[in-house]
């Protein structure tokens, strides 16, 4: 239990709340399990350790691993006809334990609650000074859920802002084999007997798996080497600041926001979404769908770190550009070109006048598809 040892010496060494994630490719393979294990070596040297919220689903072996782990009573809300039972936040910040077992770090608060997200609560549980330990799956990270889309064709609505990864004092992937989750799966140690086949059928094919496992390897490794590179920073160091440059196009700005708030992640950069507003797009011009699409994505941009700017400007490049040299911005993103080929040969696509202003003063230009 190593990583539980280093924990506790990080815990020991600040009286600030420290924040651990255990990550994996998917449900099953023993996130739970391995917190609760951690909270019963923290126990055994003397940590006051209480569980604010776990989910065993049942699962015997998980079940057995919280006996002696003193937990926190969750809150009973009466929601649409049904008692539900939410993380207490308040209770939690009020018994004030040394460290606190958070599970299900995506989940969404029933309405009402004081913060929307459960990772909401547990920023809050930090700022109080309680350590917490916790849990979620690869796919539940904004920024790739394109991709996960793209790997199992379904698109994950429980959803965490990478911030909240780069957070993270550790982050902690419980790796399993796709052969090992599978036959977990099978022996009816991740859903019950009636819901296996399902499985199977559809999120847990062997190939969605292996690319779901390399995400996961992938996110933690990366996690590491930022950490790393932010503790040996020198002085001449020149910090990388990212624009992510959209439009109106709901897809294709959602898109640039994502890749964009994977890159400042990785680099640990600050990042601006920049939206050039047209005199065509003033608001009593363009159409309310779009409109819409504008705000949820401003507010996308700004749950995963982003400050958010919309400039008036008949010029798109221009604006860009303005914005670019005032604000020492070192690297642009824009969306993949798609003007005619008419267009490109002729100089009418502002993408590319654009360009050749950037490559002038040496500023780098990511185009993404």
């Amino acid at each position: 239990m190593s990583s539980a040892k280093h924990f506790l010496e990080l815990i020991q060494k600040s009286r600030k709340g420290k924040f651990k994630i255990y990550i994996g490719m998917s449900a099953g393979v023993g996130k739970t399990f391995r917190m609760l294990q951690e909270a019963q070596s923290l126990l055994r040297n003397g940590i006051d350790v209480k569980i604010g919220y776990i989910e065993t689903h049942g699962r015997e072996e998980t079940v057995a691993l919280t006996d002696g782990i003193p937990e926190i009573p969750r809150r009973s809300v009466f929601y649409k006809g049904k008692n539900l039972e939410e993380m207490d936040l308040q209770s939690i910040i009020n018994e004030h334990p040394e460290v606190v077992l958070v599970d299900e770090l995506a989940h969404t608060n029933v309405e009402g609650s004081k913060n929307k997200k459960r990772w909401q609560d547990v920023l809050e549980i930090l700022d109080s000074g309680i350590n917490v330990i916790s849990a979620m799956n690869i796919q539940h990270i904004e920024s790739l859920n394109e991709e996960v889309k793209n790997i199992t064709g379904i698109e994950v609505a429980e959803r965490v802002p990478d911030k909240i990864l780069s957070l993270a004092d550790e982050v902690v992937n419980i790796d399993l084999t796709a052969d090992e989750l599978l036959t977990r799966l099978k022996e009816g140690k991740i859903y019950k007997k009636e819901k296996i086949q399902t499985a199977l059928t559809n999120f847990f094919q062997s190939g969605h798996i292996l690319q779901l496992r390399e995400l996961a390897l992938k996110e933690v490794a990366a996690h590491v080497e930022r950490k790393v590179e932010t503790e040996i920073k020198t002085e001449n160091f020149k910090p990388i600041k990212f624009l992510a440059c959209i439009s109106s196009n709901e897809k294709i700005a959602k898109n640039i926001i994502r890749k964009t708030a994977r890159l400042a992640s990785y680099y640990n950069s600050p990042w601006t979404v920049l939206y050039v507003q047209k005199p065509s797009e003033n608001p009593e011009k363009i159409a309310l769908d779009k409109q819409r699409y504008l705000i949820n994505n401003f507010n996308l941009a700004q749950e995963l770190g982003a400050k958010v700017v919309r400039v008036k400007e008949s010029s798109v490049h221009n604006g860009i550009l303005e914005y670019v040299i005032a604000h020492n911005i070192t690297t642009v993103c824009i969306g993949k070109p798609h003007a005619q080929l008419w267009q490109r040969l002729s100089g009418y696509s502002w993408i590319y006048t654009l360009m050749n202003r950037l490559n002038e003063r040496q500023i780098d230009i990511i185009i993404l598809s």
